[in-house]
């Protein structure tokens, strides 16, 4: 019997066909039918030491047997290429071949040949790899354990830069960036450059169990990170992350990100880089060379596989950016200002003491009170001395005070009288500035309002001869004229 193990293993080792006619002592055209039938029917080296010769020459040539064979051969690709659509079994397909044969006056195998069948056909063709995950169904998510060196160009201190990287597990096919940190803004951002690189949505996301993605994991319930949550919702995707201890979950995105450390941080190792930027250049370029290495047991490349079996079933790009925002929980302060965590905005300041919602986007800033918006800020981009304060938000004492001047002070005070016109100029020219003298004049005012134009007048007339006039004097007098 003519040896197909060995003929397929010396062609694996690169012999020429005369080679292995010699070596494999069978004829020419046999090497060239088996290397042609292997190549048809997806069959490489290396095989499994179960899968004997027989089992070998009915994968390669069917035909040969269907003479003597009271059965019809079941389509083993057809068959492989259906069980990765949704919702597609092994019994279905048994069924449709069933009627099939029918049509064709053909006997078909009973169903647990016909599985047994396909499954040694899978096991001898290493088709099984991808028949676990079904096209555009997840893509999974994860940070490399390896950073990669960023050097200042000026100073020459280092720091690291962190790669993430996202797999789709049915074709492999594979996206990484490198990013300053793994905070929330960066997770989000890089789930979106992915989607764009893929041009379609998977339907599940599955990541770690990093706090950019939850906050809670248990047996029994799951808590999301709300930024990842509005993630989700605005592709249209769900969040199922991976169970707590169980590596068997995201096996394929663990085999990627191990790839993508070898193939993309060991390989740039002795590169020196001075910016983000020129490392993500640097990523991109690596990253194409690996979803172009073709695949060791199966035909083909990550990219190819995506391509051809993967890319039709993922969900569209929705029609809108998204813009990637933080949330946070935070107490407001008694100057009733809240954070971002780099400058300060105003809320409302009847909430002075209560826990606000705070979410941050790239360029806005809003405060969330119960779910109803409460204050809304444009985002200050660089580092600030002094908060970003609205005026309504301030309480009216406040807010009355952002209108006083000096010009109305002192038409006020010559409405009153002339004493009390001197007393307001004395009070807005004894400083350095007008305003320090604001206060004080504002004082007037009031005691105006209590006691009258009348007795201000000649409050401000019994202290003519001390220009030292202080508003706390003014009020003294009137309770002693009680």
């Amino acid at each position: 019997m003519t040896n197909y193990r060995e003929i397929l293993r010396l062609s694996s080792l690169q012999y020429s066909q005369r080679t292995i006619e010699s070596m494999a002592h069978c004829s020419r055209h046999t090497v060239r039918d088996v290397l042609q039938a292997a190549k048809e029917q997806g069959i490489s080296w290396p095989l499994s030491d179960d899968v004997a010769n027989a089992d070998l020459e009915q994968l390669l040539f069917p035909n040969r047997h269907k003479a003597s064979s009271q059965y019809a051969e079941p389509d083993y690709p057809y068959i492989h290429r259906e069980l990765a659509r949704s919702g597609v079994t092994l019994t279905l397909l048994w069924e449709e071949y069933c009627a099939r044969c029918q049509e064709a006056g053909q006997r078909p195998y009973m169903s647990t040949q016909f599985g047994e069948r396909y499954r040694r056909w899978a096991r001898i063709t290493k088709a099984t790899m991808r028949i676990q995950h079904k096209p555009g169904d997840a893509m999974q998510v994860d940070w490399a354990g390896d950073t990669i060196p960023i050097q200042d160009p000026v100073t020459g201190e280092q720091r690291a830069a962190y790669l993430f990287v996202a797999v789709l597990p049915c074709s492999y096919y594979t996206y990484a960036e490198a990013c300053d940190d793994m905070k929330t803004e960066n997770w989000l951002n890089c789930h979106v450059h992915a989607f764009d690189f893929f041009g379609g949505v998977a339907r599940l996301l599955i990541p770690d169990n990093c706090k950019t993605a939850t906050l809670s994991n248990t047996r029994y319930d799951v808590i999301l990170n709300r930024s990842y949550q509005e993630l989700a919702e605005h592709y249209g995707t769900a969040i199922v992350p991976a169970r707590v201890r169980k590596p068997k979950d995201k096996s394929p995105a663990e085999a990627s990100v191990r790839f993508a450390e070898t193939w993309i941080v060991a390989a740039l190792r002795d590169r020196k880089f001075f910016s983000l930027r020129e490392l993500n250049e640097a990523v991109a370029e690596k990253l194409d060379e690996l979803n172009s290495r073709p695949f060791k047991q199966m035909a083909g490349c990550r990219r190819s596989a995506y391509l051809e079996e993967e890319k039709p079933y993922m969900l569209p790009l929705p029609v809108s950016a998204f813009e990637p925002a933080v949330w946070s929980v935070a107490k407001v302060a008694n100057d009733y200002l809240v954070t971002d965590g780099r400058n300060k905005y105003s809320v409302p300041y009847n909430l002075i003491g209560e826990r606000v919602d705070i979410r941050v986007t790239k360029t806005t800033v809003e405060v969330f009170y119960h779910g109803n918006r409460v204050a809304s800020h444009r985002r200050l981009q660089t580092r600030q001395r002094d908060p970003l304060v609205k005026r309504e938000h301030m309480p009216p004492e406040r807010q009355k005070y952002l209108t006083y001047n000096a010009d109305e002070f002192s038409r006020w005070a010559m409405s009153v009288g002339p004493m009390t016109e001197k007393v307001a100029e004395h009070f807005l020219k004894s400083g350095k500035a007008a305003e320090q003298g604001y206060k004080a004049c504002a004082g007037l005012t009031k005691l105006e309002q209590r006691y009258g134009k009348q007795r201000l007048e000649a409050a401000c007339y019994s202290g003519r001869e001390k220009l030292t006039f202080k508003c706390r004097a003014f009020e003294t007098k009137f309770s002693r004229k009680r």
